[in-house]
């Protein structure tokens, strides 16, 4: 594959316009900290928005989980991320872990979870900074920070309750329970829960559906999602109004309309 990042902790491939990242250390359970995972996933985003041969980016994990958020081993030490005072431990969670859901934010293409396993804490929190969520039906979720004394410290209070609503993220994050797949589709925080070995496929088959789409529009539409939820409507039309005269402008755009007036005149 060309001009494929370089990563140190986690794969990745592309193919069909299909980029899938998967976190591969699967012997911490794909934790965020106390390994180059954090690195690995804004070098990914990274590239994907400098990458024109991407339209869609699947992230999933290898073996049990899908990450199990932070190294709670370098929690019980103060070591690794969560060393120092208040000041130094603060500065590592802006130059570390909070650099994820910047970076996934800014992700000009539209982002799956694969959810394979337990997704714990952070874990939880970067499965919810995907634009859709599918899970396995041995998935787990917690929200789990407020068990260790500690609060969700990557965006997690920010993430959920725009997903789910403010009484059930409420209800997560207090409780820091664990809940099951079956339980995630109820709440809306994954759209569909699969066997095991369907969980792949099924991603990719809507992974596959996306990227088929005129990419440039692709990218301009996912822009629009997010720009819809923190703008007035007067202020969106406009950009909207904006962003479709460039896609009228494209090439694209009279090649898919060019492709369905062939397909109507065959019907």
């Amino acid at each position: 594959m060309k001009n494929l990042p370089q990563l140190t902790d986690a794969l990745i491939t592309l193919d069909d316009r299909v980029a899938t990242l998967t976190l591969n250390r699967h012997d911490l359970r794909n934790a965020l900290t106390g390994s180059h995972l954090i690195e690995d996933i804004i070098a990914v985003a990274e590239w994907v928005n400098h990458c024109d041969d991407v339209s869609v980016l699947v992230i999933t994990g290898a073996g049990s989980a899908f990450s199990a958020g932070g190294n709670i081993r370098d929690m019980a030490e103060r070591g690794g991320d969560f060393a120092g005072d208040v000041a130094e431990c603060a500065d590592r969670y802006r130059k570390g872990i909070q650099r994820i859901p910047l970076a996934l934010q800014a992700v000009e293409v539209p982002i799956i979870a694969a959810v394979n396993g337990a997704a714990i804490g952070a874990g939880f929190d970067l499965a919810n900074m995907a634009d859709v969520r599918f899970a396995s039906d041995k998935a787990k979720f917690g929200e789990t920070f407020l068990n260790l004394g500690i609060i969700p410290g990557d965006g997690g209070a920010w993430l959920m309750q725009r997903l789910i609503g403010y009484q059930r993220a409420f209800e997560l994050t207090l409780s820091g329970r664990v809940i099951d797949a079956a339980e995630a589709k109820e709440l809306g925080i994954v759209m569909e829960v699969v066997p095991a070995d369907e969980l792949m496929p099924t991603a990719m088959k809507l992974a596959t559906r996306i990227a088929s789409q005129p990419p440039k529009a692709t990218r301009l539409t996912k822009r629009l999602m997010k720009m819809a939820q923190r703008m007035e409507l007067k202020d969106f039309l406009d950009v909207c109004a904006v962003f479709q005269g460039m896609c009228h402008n494209e090439p694209e755009h009279l090649d898919a309309v060019n492709k369905m007036l062939e397909s109507m005149a065959k019907k």
